[in-house]
C-alpha cells in the first residue's frame, strides 16, 4: 500500500529535498503552501507535474500554520501516513526584527498542526524540524541532553515547538519525533542565509557581475552538513520503532571565515580583496559555537554524515557557477532574439 506524506515547508530548501526523497521511496506526497501573488515553487519545478501524465505523485495545497481549521480540515481529509513540519520564519536575523511573527508561526504553530492531529484523530507520525539554534549560548559540544540556551525569538520559539512535541507525545501517546538539526546547506539555501550568500557572490564576483560581498560575524562557528543527507534523517526518525529526539549534525565546527577562505580560494579569488564587514549584519545577541554530538542518531538510526566541510563548500560555489552561468546564458539568448 502506497504510504502518505504531508510537509509543510515543501518549497523551502528541506521541503523540496524531503519531497524527492519520499517520491523516490514510492510515497504519495503532498505538501502545504501559503497563498502568493508570485509563484514560490520554484524548488520543486523539476518534480511539480501533472500526476496524472508524469506519474509523479506530488500535490499541493494551500494553507497556513496560522490557521488551525485548514490543517485540521486538510489532515482529516487526506489521512497522511506521516507528517513533517518544515515551515517556520526561519531567519534568525529577521526573527528579532518579526519577533512577535516569528513566535506565532515557528512556535504557536506547532502546537496547531499538533492540535490537528489530535482532533482529526488521524494516527500520523510526525516530524518536528527543531534547531540547534535552541541551545545558543550552551557549550560545546551540544547534544540530545544540553541545557537549552536560546539567544534569538526565532531559537525561542524552537523551544516552545520542541517541547509541544515532547508533551503531545508524553500526553495523548503519539508518535512525535524532534528532529533537532545542525546547519544544513545546499545550492536550494535561500539567498539571505550566510552560507549562500558567499557562495552566490563568489559566483557573481568571478563573472563581474558584482563588486563586494558584505558580512557580519566572520568568527562565528558552526556545525555544517549537506541538506540532503539531513533530510534522510528525518525519514529514519520516523521509521524508528518508538518515537524519540535526535541530533543531526557532523561534529565538526568551522567558522563563517573558513567557510569564506574556502568558497573564495576554490574560485581562485582573494576573498580579502572583495569582503567587507557591516555592522549592520550583526545580531543583538551571537550565538558564537555550536558543534553537534549525534552519536545518538548514528547508534539508533544508523545515520552519519558523508560530506566534509570542504566539499560542501565546493560543491556549493560550483553549482551557484552554474546557475549564474544559465541564467546569463538566458540573457544573452533573450538579447541576441531582440
Amino acid at each position: 500500500m502506497t504510504k502518505k506524506a504531508l510537509i509543510t515547508g515543501i518549497t523551502g530548501q528541506d521541503g523540496s529535498y524531503l519531497a524527492e526523497f519520499l517520491l523516490e521511496k514510492g510515497y504519495e506526497v503532498h505538501g502545504i503552501i501559503r497563498r502568493s501573488s508570485s509563484f514560490n515553487t520554484e524548488r520543486l519545478e523539476d518534480i511539480y507535474r501533472d500526476p496524472h501524465e508524469s506519474g509523479v505523485r506530488l500535490f499541493n495545497h494551500f494553507g497556513d500554520l496560522g490557521d488551525s481549521t485548514s490543517l485540521v480540515n486538510l489532515i482529516r481529509d487526506l489521512k497522511p501516513d506521516e507528517v513533517y513540519n518544515l515551515a517556520a520564519q526561519s531567519h534568525v536575523k529577521v526573527s528579532f526584527e518579526i519577533p512577535e511573527y516569528t513566535g506565532d508561526v515557528t512556535g504557536v504553530g506547532v502546537m496547531r498542526i499538533l492540535e490537528a492531529l489530535r482532533l482529526s484523530g488521524v494516527e500520523a507520525r510526525f516530524y518536528q524540524a527543531s534547531s540547534s539554534e535552541m541551545f545558543g549560548a550552551a557549550q560545546p559540544p551540544q547534544n540530545e541532553d544540553t541545557p537549552f540556551h536560546p539567544r534569538s525569538p526565532y531559537g525561542v520559539a524552537k523551544v516552545m515547538g520542541y517541547w509541544a512535541t515532547v508533551n503531545y507525545r508524553e500526553a495523548y501517546d503519539m508518535f512525535a519525533t524532534n528532529g533537532i538539526l545542525f546547519n544544513h546547506e545546499s545550492v536550494r539555501r535561500g539567498e539571505t542565509f550566510v552560507s549562500r550568500k558567499i557562495t552566490r557572490a563568489v559566483a557573481r564576483i568571478k563573472a563581474g557581475t558584482q563588486d563586494k560581498l558584505y558580512l557580519g560575524n566572520l568568527e562565528a562557528k558552526r556545525d555544517w552538513g549537506l541538506a540532503p543527507e539531513f533530510v534522510e534523517a528525518m525519514w529514519m526518525m520516523l521509521q524508528h520503532d518508538e518515537p524519540d529526539d535526535f541530533v543531526i549534525a557532523t561534529g565538526e565546527a568551522h567558522s563563517v571565515k573558513e567557510f569564506v577562505e574556502i568558497a573564495f580560494g576554490h574560485a581562485g579569488l582573494d576573498w580579502e580583496k572583495y569582503v567587507e564587514i557591516d555592522p549592520r549584519y550583526f545580531r543583538p545577541s551571537e550565538v558564537d559555537h555550536l558543534r553537534g554530538d549525534a552519536s545518538k542518531a548514528k547508534k539508533v538510526l544508523g545515520w552519519e554524515p558523508k560530506t566534509s566541510f570542504e566539499d560542501l563548500a565546493r560543491l556549493m560555489v560550483d553549482d551557484d557557477i552554474k546557475l549564474l552561468d544559465d541564467e546569463l546564458s538566458g540573457r544573452r539568448a533573450g538579447r541576441d532574439r531582440e
